[in-house]
């Protein structure tokens, strides 16, 4: 019985199969390349004004957003007229260059811009900018 040898269990090679994971990364990575195509810069929809001659500023000032039907957005929110001063001057306040940004559409009625630039100044703003834009081109005058 010293003779007989037994036989012994071939040991099978157990490993993951990387193809699908593989597969999946891929296809992750396809989904993601191709939705970022699809995201924009949220905006507001106004046609801004044109001028000959404008120079650009920074993206650091306080943006004051004024559509054709006399809606007024500042900080991404509709603002009511009677709380724009308080509103603006919490915005200033945070802003490091303390200037304000007027994106009007080129159809507002010249009463309620001249009131908007009336409140920037009296919330404190340590300058004012009046958006134009020059052929296709945005440029704040």
């Amino acid at each position: 019985m010293s003779g007989m040898e037994f036989e012994r269990r071939k040991k099978s090679a157990v490993g993951l199969n990387m193809t699908p994971l593989i597969d999946m990364v891929f296809l992750l990575l396809i989904f993601f390349i191709l939705s970022s195509h699809f995201i924009s810069e949220q905006g507001f929809k106004i046609k801004l004004p044109k001028a000959v001659r404008a120079q650009s500023h920074k993206n650091e000032n306080v943006v004051v957003f004024v559509r054709a039907d006399g809606s007024v957005i500042v900080d991404n929110k509709t603002v009511a007229i009677d709380r724009l001063e308080r509103k603006l001057a919490r915005c200033i306040e945070k802003s490091s260059s303390k200037t304000v940004v007027i994106k009007a559409d080129e159809n507002v009625n010249l009463k309620l811009a001249v009131k908007i630039m009336d409140i920037a100044k009296s919330s404190n703003a340590g300058g004012l900018v009046i958006s134009t834009q020059v052929g296709d081109n945005e440029i704040i005058k």
